[in-house]
């Protein structure tokens, strides 16, 4: 007799696909950003008198910038917003947003749109990458260290943010 039945600790992945961002995505974007930040702000988001949409579409609509999402069955899960800012060395990008709706931690969505960063970063010639986490958010901490991030000069908000940077290496 054949066995034919799956052994019980298999499971099916849902694939997460990683595109650039366009100016349609931005209510996405925005209600995903809210999303995450709320879990690092116990006592609610600070109003910051705002548009996330429109602050969204300037983002992915700004010529030196890039955004790309994570998306998954259709719908964004992921975010990540970044370039090299005026002044700044060529070979150098800020990572000013980085996020995975709560619903998809540690489904591999972050670690496959950290990758597409890192890819896109080598691509164009970056050696060093940085970034600034808020001092709470110690899950996102761990996150950028298992990732080969690390604690570097205090940043702008050194009060309630740690600066971490990435050296970016060639790839394989």
């Amino acid at each position: 007799m054949i066995h034919s039945a799956l052994p019980t600790t298999m499971r099916t992945v849902m694939p997460t696909v990683i595109r650039t961002a366009v100016t349609a995505d931005a209510p996405a974007l925005a209600a995903l950003h809210a999303r995450a930040r709320a879990t690092y702000y116990p006592e609610g988001l600070p109003d910051e008198g705002v548009d996330g949409t429109v602050l969204w579409r300037e983002a992915v609509e700004r010529r030196h910038g890039h955004v790309l999402c994570a998306v998954r069955e259709g719908r964004i899960v992921g975010l990540a917003s970044f370039r090299t800012p005026e002044g700044e060395a060529a070979d150098t990008v800020v990572l000013f947003q980085f996020h995975v709706d709560p619903g998809h931690w540690r489904a591999g969505v972050g670690t496959a749109l950290h990758a597409a960063c890192v890819e896109e970063w080598r691509a164009d010639g970056i050696r060093a990458a940085t970034l600034d986490v808020h001092r709470d958010n110690r899950r996102a901490q761990a996150f950028y260290a298992r990732h080969g991030w690390h604690p570097a000069e205090p940043g702008e908000g050194a009060g309630t943010h740690l600066r971490m940077r990435l050296t970016v290496t060639a790839g394989e």
